[in-house]
């Protein structure tokens, strides 16, 4: 098979040549671009030799690996490598990769839709489905295949190698008829700021305050379900998932921070968020350090005002807050009726508690309406 040239919008799609090896050696030496793929390390001027003169040439002729270069319409300036690797039986996969300049500009984005397009057009390759996969952990990769719309699953252990190792990796797929934009919302954390608490993005340098908080005899009384002991992984663990949560548009996270010291001193969510019903959970904890002032209350009022905005003016234009305690737990229930919620009815004996027992639990619920217009 012939290499081709396609247009992409912003960038083109061309055939490698012998002067893109320095914007090859470029790319491979960036600690990020071999951080999250397989290219050999250390990575050196023979690699990028190779891989132009006789791993793409040779790879167009068996219909095997199928390379472009991405390039700068203007200049044709090397800007980075998509590849589609036909895997037979009407399928492929690509992968891709960009110099670090050339990142954050929608580049890739614009170069993957070209891709695949091309790649299920019947008068080329005529694919059924290509497939789309990444390390766990790379979020830029996986919100270039958000955006083009990739359906992207569970991940899965051991999915990707990379010299001579698995890692844990998500993988997503894409069908002609699939539509190339996202199909469901990526979540970004926004910071919001009250008096005595800042809610922000979690942190790996939260993971102390975490284990604190997650260790503590009454957060565990009311949270059974945590890991018992919780350490220093699980506190990693949970938030690297809240990042997950967000990607996939199931909810949104947020550390809350002291004002005055940036400590996290809880941890607040907006949970199950469902966009065709307009409605969403709120759930948290607060350090045992940090209860007693407050917190817990202006945290969901900042959270319920962030979530009544409507999407056109930043918020996520919500109509239904639901928050659930257990029937014992007097002080979430009492930051639930500060911050406007009301008693909705009661699940018997639904709450499994650190004791081994189980409670009542109390269901709240709050129409934004009725807090937006007041």
């Amino acid at each position: 098979m012939d290499p081709v040239r396609l247009t992409a919008g912003a960038v083109v799609l061309r055939p490698h040549r012998k002067d893109d090896i320095d914007g090859i050696l470029d790319q491979s030496l960036d600690p990020e671009s071999q951080r999250w793929t397989s290219i050999p390390v250390p990575y050196t001027r023979q690699h990028a030799e190779e891989f132009v003169e006789t791993i793409i040439p040779a790879g167009w002729r068996d219909g095997s690996y199928l390379a472009f270069a991405i390039a700068d319409p203007a200049s044709d300036e090397y800007l980075g490598t998509l590849d589609i690797r036909l895997k037979g039986a009407g399928g492929g996969e690509i992968g891709f990769g960009l110099r670090p300049r050339a990142r954050g500009k929608g580049a890739m984005t614009a170069a993957v839709r070209t891709l695949v397009d091309w790649a299920f057009d019947a008068g080329a390759l005529g694919l059924d489905v290509v497939h789309w996969r990444a390390h766990i952990g790379n979020w830029l990769s996986r919100r270039v295949a958000w955006r083009v719309g990739f359906q992207i699953g569970s991940a899965v252990r051991g999915l990707c190698v990379s010299r001579g190792q698995r890692y844990d990796g998500w993988i997503g797929s894409l069908r002609p008829r699939d539509p190339r934009e996202p199909t469901s919302p990526w979540y970004d954390v926004p910071t919001l700021r009250g008096e005595r608490c800042v809610l922000r993005r979690f942190r790996e340098t939260d993971v102390d305050a975490v284990v604190e908080g997650c260790t503590d005899p009454l957060t565990r009384h009311w949270l059974s379900a945590l890991p018992d002991p919780y350490t220093n992984v699980d506190a990693l663990g949970y938030i690297q998932s809240r990042e997950e949560d967000h990607a996939s548009g199931q909810g949104i996270y947020w550390a809350a921070a002291d004002p005055a010291t940036d400590r996290c001193v809880g941890s607040f969510g907006l949970m199950d968020i469902d966009r065709t019903m307009g409605s969403g959970e709120i759930g948290y904890w607060v350090h045992p350090g940090a209860r007693g002032r407050g917190v817990a209350t202006e945290a969901t009022r900042m959270i319920i005002r962030h979530a009544a905005i409507p999407v056109e003016d930043g918020g996520l234009g919500l109509r239904l807050l639901t928050l659930r305690a257990a029937a014992t737990n007097t002080a979430s229930q009492l930051v639930a009726e500060r911050a406007g919620f009301r008693r909705a009815g009661t699940w018997r004996a639904d709450q499994r508690l650190g004791d081994g027992t189980f409670d009542d639990l109390v269901g709240f619920d709050l129409l934004t309406s009725e807090i937006s217009s007041s």
